[in-house]
């Protein structure tokens, strides 16, 4: 497994080996030690979500207060723009956030640990994206920033269709006024 650093050190994109032929291909897309090997993180995965969408939804950007998780997410379908923001307040890297695209063609996987916001815009005309979670979801803590914050200045890539999103994530707060990880 290939491990890149990206601009906040916590979070890694893991880019597993990948044997094809002309029958196809065969990866391993997680094994617990090697995970832990390549990225220092010993968690224990609790929850496994797939979520499909089509172009241009855009999911987030959301966290758990209480029982927060981190993520470790991929897509298998498609190809999405995969945003982490640092939200822990005493982080030197505090309101910054990174950004990278996942595809089923490149197999990357992002690692967002607990701490960090997490959201995603399908570029592709659907996307069939997966989530190992280390802590179960938990709605009354579930925590919501709008994608469009000025403060955060996030470059979303263009899309040839309007962004679409839930009435949750239209209700998002501004970063400012957002509860935040305290640690």
């Amino acid at each position: 497994m290939l491990v890149e650093k990206t601009s906040l050190p916590d979070v890694l994109i893991l880019t597993p080996k990948v044997f094809g032929d002309a029958r196809g291909f065969f990866m391993e897309s997680f094994n617990q030690k090697a995970f832990e090997e390549a990225t220092g993180c010993n968690r224990d995965f609790v929850q496994d979500n797939h979520s499909r969408s089509r172009q241009g939804v855009l999911r987030g950007i959301h966290y758990q207060l209480e029982q927060p998780q981190g993520k470790l997410v991929r897509v298998v379908q498609g190809s999405v723009w995969d945003v982490a923001v640092d939200l822990r307040r005493d982080s030197a890297h505090f309101g910054q956030w990174v950004g990278v695209e996942l595809s089923a063609e490149n197999s990357r996987q992002l690692w967002v640990p607990e701490g960090f916001g997490h959201a995603f815009v399908v570029l592709s005309e659907t996307a069939d994206f997966l989530y190992k979670t280390t802590d179960y979801y938990h709605p009354e803590s579930e925590r919501c920033i709008r994608f469009d914050d000025p403060e955060l200045a996030i470059e979303w890539p263009e899309l040839p269709v309007e962004f679409s999103l839930s009435e949750k994530d239209q209700a998002g707060s501004t970063f400012s006024k957002a509860d935040v990880y305290k640690r």
